[in-house]
């Protein structure tokens, strides 16, 4: 059953902010697109690097070994698009802290 786990202060997280957090035995991608929180896999499932490594623009992260892109708010391959989406997540902001519910 899917659990909300408190990531950072929604402060400490202004737009143009990406960062990758351990939640539980999964890495997590946590974007901020324009005031708009998206939090995907951090894991390419490529080559295995860090998503939140690489540049964020727009809606767009790409992992920083092989130029693989995804789309933040789902998660869907943008680059090259035959590959397989990576898993998005809900993102909830309570009381100030950004929460990811996995």
């Amino acid at each position: 059953m899917p659990q909300r786990h408190p990531l950072i202060a929604l402060a400490d997280f202004p737009p143009g902010s990406k960062r990758a957090f351990k939640v539980g035995d999964r890495r997590v991608a946590l974007c901020n697109v324009e005031g708009k929180l998206h939090a995907i896999d951090d894991v390419c499932p490529h080559a295995g690097a860090s998503m939140a490594a690489g540049p964020l623009r727009g809606t767009t992260l790409t992992c920083p070994l092989h130029a693989i892109a995804f789309d933040v708010t789902n998660g869907a391959a943008v680059c090259p698009k035959n590959m397989d989406p990576v898993q998005s997540f809900p993102v909830f902001v309570n009381e100030g802290r950004v929460e990811v519910e996995v």
